[in-house]
């Protein structure tokens, strides 16, 4: 029987997390002879190895799991050794925070089986907030915390809406015609770099159809340290850094837009001090302004 299914379960200090993510897929209905989970360790100097090594000699189906070591720091490197080493048909990313749902595979692979112009299928993600919600986050940005429900049926994404990195899927075969994940983009280490699922997805879309499914959803630990204003504002200010290099931003002109529009930020940002909501409104473009600028500086090599 071939392989059908790959899980890709990328990881960096988060032992017990991925553990636990692995377990959620051993776990699920899918057939366990057509499914293969990797896990790939970007360079942890945590217990993730004995961690892992446990799963395969302990759970029933740890036969099924295989570990990999991928020295180059940043989730793009660690995504791109995991596709370099799948097998199935199709290739699954779930986050090392992220709990699958039991059908949540066969879910996934009923859309991909729908139509062979299909390259990419996204599912739900519902998020566990560790410390509750906070009630200052503007609804707009909600999606920084990897939150997503497009819709309540199996539809195709149109542009310029994607899935989400905890819960996205890949036709294996696309990669023999397109490139992977851009290394310049995705996390490295602390620094939240992101984009690098939009720029990919972006290129699949030329050739290729993106769907998304609420029935192959996954539930993501929103841990809370990450529920502070400081660290969604950081997020921000990353998000400027990293739309600047994923549209190749240059000096010039692009310092002059962004410069020209965080002026304005600040401006709007002074009649709003006392509107808790608009205020952060304010900030947070003030913020992903000032990341743009340093995206464009570390792209043309000034910064």
């Amino acid at each position: 029987m071939s392989m059908k299914v790959s899980v890709a379960v990328c990881t960096h200090n988060r032992s017990r997390d991925t553990a636990e993510a692995v377990r959620s897929v051993l776990e699920g209905s899918f057939d366990k002879e057509e499914l293969e989970i990797i896990v790939v360790d970007n360079r942890s100097t945590d217990d993730t190895a004995h961690v892992v090594e446990s799963l395969q000699q302990q759970h029933p189906h740890g036969d099924k799991v295989h570990y990999f070591l991928e020295q180059k720091l940043g989730l793009s490197a660690a995504r791109n050794r995991a596709i370099r080493e799948a097998t199935g048909d199709f290739i699954l990313f779930l986050d090392d925070d992220a709990l699958a749902s039991p059908n949540w595979a066969q879910e996934i692979v009923d859309v991909f089986e729908r139509d062979g112009a299909i390259g990419c299928v996204g599912g739900r993600i519902d998020p566990i907030w560790e410390a509750g919600e906070p009630d200052w986050i503007p609804e707009e940005h909600r999606s920084v915390f990897t939150i997503l429900d497009y819709a309540d049926h199996v539809v195709e994404m149109e542009t310029p809406n994607i899935p989400y990195g905890a819960n996205v899927a890949f036709r294996r075969s696309v990669f023999l015609h397109i490139s992977p994940f851009r290394e310049d983009l995705g996390r490295v280490g602390t620094k939240l770099l992101s984009s690098e699922e939009s720029e990919l997805i972006g290129r699949m879309r030329e050739a290729y159809k993106v769907f998304y499914t609420p029935h192959g959803y996954v539930q993501h630990k929103i841990a809370k340290e990450r529920t502070t204003k400081k660290w969604f504002l950081k997020r921000i200010f990353w998000q400027g850094v990293s739309d600047a290099v994923r549209r190749n931003d240059r000096a010039g002109v692009a310092m002059i837009k962004h410069s020209v529009r965080m002026l304005q930020a600040v401006a709007a940002s002074l009649p709003a001090l006392f509107q808790s909501r608009r205020f952060i409104r304010q900030i947070v473009k003030i913020c992903y302004r000032n990341g743009s600028l340093m995206g464009v500086l570390r792209y043309s090599g000034k910064g």
